[in-house]
């Protein structure tokens, strides 16, 4: 594919890495002349010096046959209006967005209906974008997930899905500890799949010969009622959390906080996590800018709120942060958030979420002590990158580092693979079958090899990154 993305900060860098590694034909432009600089020597792609929203730009970039155009720079307004012009002059090209303004996303009885036309292909969709990708919504997601389980660990979750995947740790002397994969069963009555597994060295996928020792990683999948079972059996101990610090009164935590308080009106998270409001005795906000702060104590005049830095020692004593159960950063001052959540955890608090760019900055988080680290960079990533690999593919998820992904499938009918047992087309070590809904169902359901694979099925599958494309037109219909 020949893409074009406008806007090299952080998130159009990673993802340009990521295309060019699947040998895309990518372009990225930028207009500052550092950025630029510094991207040309680390990226075997096209850079360009130039204003992304110029309709000139674009055309010397090869906007004319380019597949995708991907707008990512740090304005909402200038990604919308450049997919506009584009619209007007090039419909045929897919266009992609970050959007973070949520007002952009506000559903009326017409819009949604003007959506569902767009979706069947009747008209084209508003802004002429084809997808507008929310980053905020997907953070503070993950956050709220994270949340649920007691704030101990990742997890990441499917639409329409009760089923969960849970990164825990082995625990020193834990009833895992030393217990072979194959085992497992022996543990534990509730349905489950051990999706990976993750050392110091390496992550892949499981065989029933390796040994789990401490300190290692589990990949768990299972029901979301049942993974308090796993948390404890990998030794984690389960704290309820009833006093909530939350840092950061922007966008991201003002979607948290919308889901958290129980009396606040406007509802921008799905309803799924009414759950978390129970037993909390206190919740406060901190932030230090003036305007977030007159907003936050306007919208929620039952919760404190407080103007301060975090970072401040009078202010911690002051408000006893080291007594809280759980301490959420969520501002996108990101190694902020990883320092601030990492020393307050030293003094005593309970568990610590924070925000951080990419997954690599989430294993540093992970390593000076902070329990749960959210990469927003990898959610946007990962976003895109399912767009962008067609209407099969609706979901796309990176784990471990970028060392495997998650897919999220629908059987074409022209596959070869239809009708066809798991057993039978299985290959060790390349790919994992994790869950299946057959066209017309509404629940997943955990496949065994005797599951029979028929077009229109939802699948989520598990493959090492190097071979998720091999994976991908094997199901798609490539017989190697």
């Amino acid at each position: 594919m020949k893409i074009i993305i406008v806007g090299a900060g952080l998130t159009g860098t990673e993802l340009a890495k990521k295309l060019v590694s699947e040998k895309n034909n990518v372009v990225l432009i930028d207009n500052n002349e550092e950025t630029v600089r510094h991207v040309s020597n680390r990226l075997d792609c096209m850079v360009i010096h130039a204003d992304g929203n110029s309709l000139d730009t674009l055309e010397e970039a090869g906007i004319a046959k380019a597949d995708a155009l991907i707008l990512l720079t740090n304005s909402d307004e200038v990604n919308m209006i450049t997919c506009s012009l584009v619209e007007a002059i090039y419909p045929q090209v897919m266009k992609i967005a970050r959007v973070r303004n949520y007002k952009y996303y506000v559903k009326t009885k017409k819009t949604q209906k003007y959506k569902e036309l767009a979706a069947d292909g009747e008209v084209r969709p508003l802004y002429g974008i084809d997808h507008m990708v929310y980053p905020d919504r997907e953070a503070s997601v993950a956050i709220l997930r994270a949340i649920e389980h007691g704030a101990v660990t990742d997890v990441l979750s499917f639409d329409n899905s009760d089923y969960e995947i849970m990164r825990v740790q082995v625990e020193k002397e834990s009833r895992l500890d030393g217990q072979k994969v194959q085992d497992l069963r022996t543990f534990v009555e509730n349905p489950f799949l051990l999706v990976y597994l993750e050392n110091k060295t390496e992550a892949r996928l499981p065989m029933g010969s390796t040994v789990i020792q401490a300190g290692d990683y589990l990949g768990i999948l299972s029901h979301k009622d049942h993974m308090d079972e796993f948390l404890q059996l990998c030794g984690n101990h389960i704290s309820d959390l009833n006093k909530i610090a939350l840092v950061g009164a922007g966008h991201i935590g003002t979607l948290i906080a919308d889901a958290m308080l129980p009396h606040h009106k406007t509802r921008k998270i799905p309803k799924l996590f009414t759950s978390i409001q129970k037993s909390r005795q206190k919740i406060i906000i901190i932030d230090k800018d003036e305007t977030r702060i007159k907003a936050a104590a306007a919208h929620y005049p039952d919760t404190d709120v407080f103007k301060a830095d975090i970072t401040d020692e009078d202010f911690i004593q002051e408000e006893n942060l080291a007594s809280y159960d759980l301490l959420i950063c969520a501002t996108h001052n990101h190694e902020k958030n990883m320092v601030v959540s990492a020393y307050l955890k030293s003094l005593g608090v309970g568990k610590t979420i924070c925000l951080v760019p990419s997954s690599s900055f989430a294993e540093i988080a992970r390593r000076i002590g902070v329990d749960v680290a959210v990469p927003i960079k990898d959610t946007v990533v990962d976003t895109i990158i399912g767009h962008l690999r067609g209407k099969s593919v609706t979901g796309v998820h990176t784990v471990s580092d970028g060392d495997l992904e998650i897919i999220e499938y629908v059987m074409p009918a022209d596959s070869h693979l239809n009708g066809k047992a798991l057993k039978d087309i299985s290959k060790p070590g390349k790919f994992l079958v994790l869950l299946q809904r057959r066209q017309g169902e509404s629940d997943y359901l955990i496949p065994s090899g005797n599951t029979i694979l028929n077009s229109g099925d939802n699948l989520v599958i598990i493959a090492n990154m190097e071979d998720q494309a091999k994976v991908i037109d094997y199901f798609g219909g490539s017989e190697e």
